[in-house]
């Protein structure tokens, strides 16, 4: 082991050099072009070893510069430990700042009197909308405990909206929870599906059932289609984001988490629906029984699949626009861009309104239209 392996500060390595060489300090500033008082500010440590004198004492030794840049860096360090404060909160920040969209949640006012510059102001505004007494039981944190029990993982965005709609669902009233009054409900919201502006009656039908059903959009990168689950045993709560914001797609969720509800799924794990098209809107393998269940409940909502596979059969390979506006009227939907159907041959059955089945995924496209709903 050489003099330069032994020590632990920069300036033990010099006077270590030093007295082999049988130096002394004054030489050594000769050598170097310096005052002497700065030689023994660097013996001292007093002095930090920067690159220029790190390349000058490397000359004058023979010990690599980087040598005692290493140990300066370890010594500047260690001093630093030494001095500061811990500051257990800064992890939790950059947790919580990092991986929270924090700047749509203020936009949107789920943070209220919360500033982006002001740190503790946005702190203590998420200790009031995750209703907990401080920042470390905030549950998005890696150690903190899980209060919400979620049938699958789920990212601290999609976490967040889904307060958001608890939020909105504790505030709404609504009469006790009646599975039958449900189960009728599905025969008003399917003669809904002729005109796109029969979507403004499902929150009244909703209520009338006993069932919260709250509308939030999705925070960026969620990918949240819907949620189903339930305040308590008599109220459930419906909850979407109209993310693809059409009319197919929103009857489509509205009656897979219908279908969640009348199961009583998510009394005891939150259904929390995500990117739910091509195959995890499908009724495959791989898809967990429940959300089976709700899928094929929800493709089946607006036409049967012995109807659109009975189509498929008569029309296929071409579709024209007059037998698209026939079956759509046959059928009681609301169709506003037939032509799709026959100019975009790929799509899977996401709903019976608009998808082929599995077993003829390549011969139909979506029919969709605009939707516009009240939003929160």
């Amino acid at each position: 082991m050489g003099v330069a392996d032994e020590y632990r500060t920069p300036g033990q390595l010099i006077d270590a050099l030093l007295t082999e060489r049988g130096w002394t300090k004054r030489v050594l500033a000769i050598v170097l072009g310096v005052d002497e008082a700065v030689v023994t500010r660097m013996v001292n440590d007093k002095r930090a070893i920067d690159a220029p004198m790190a390349i000058q004492l490397s000359e004058v030794f023979g010990v690599p510069a980087e040598r005692f840049l290493d140990l300066q860096a370890a010594l500047d360090l260690a001093v630093a430990r030494f001095k500061l404060v811990p500051d257990p909160g800064r992890a939790n920040r950059a947790a919580l700042f990092g991986d929270l969209p924090i700047g749509d949640m203020i936009k949107r006012g789920w943070l209220p009197n919360a500033a982006m510059a002001h740190p503790r102001s946005v702190e203590d505004a998420l200790i009031k909308f995750f209703r907990v007494r401080s920042v470390e039981e905030i549950e998005v944190l890696p150690h903190a405990a899980k209060k919400t029990n979620v049938a699958a993982p789920v990212t601290p965005g999609q976490l967040a909206w889904l307060y958001r709609v608890r939020q909105m669902a504790i505030d709404l009233p609504s009469p006790r929870y009646s599975e039958i009054a449900l189960h009728n409900a599905l025969k008003k919201l399917r003669a809904l599906l002729i005109s796109p502006d029969g979507v403004r009656k499902v929150p009244r039908i909703m209520m009338e059932c006993g069932v919260r059903y709250v509308v939030v959009e999705s925070l960026p990168s969620a990918k949240i289609d819907g949620v189903c689950f339930w305040l308590n045993d008599l109220y459930p709560v419906i909850g979407m984001s109209l993310r693809f914001d059409r009319i197919d797609n929103f009857w489509f969720i509205l009656r897979h988490e219908i279908e969640h509800v009348l199961r009583e799924h998510g009394k005891s794990a939150v259904m929390l629906d995500a990117e739910m098209e091509g195959a995890k809107a499908g009724t495959g393998d791989g898809i967990p029984e429940d959300e089976r269940i709700a899928n094929e409940a929800a493709a089946n909502f607006c036409i049967p699949r012995a109807k659109l596979d009975n189509f498929i059969a008569r029309k296929s390979p071409t579709f024209s626009e007059r037998d698209i506006r026939g079956f759509a009227a046959t059928n009681q939907i609301h169709l506003s861009e037939p032509r799709r159907f026959s100019q975009n041959q790929q799509c899977s059955r996401q709903s019976g309104m608009a998808y082929a089945s599995r077993e003829h995924p390549s011969r139909y496209s979506r029919w969709s239209i605009p939707l516009t709903v009240g939003r929160e």
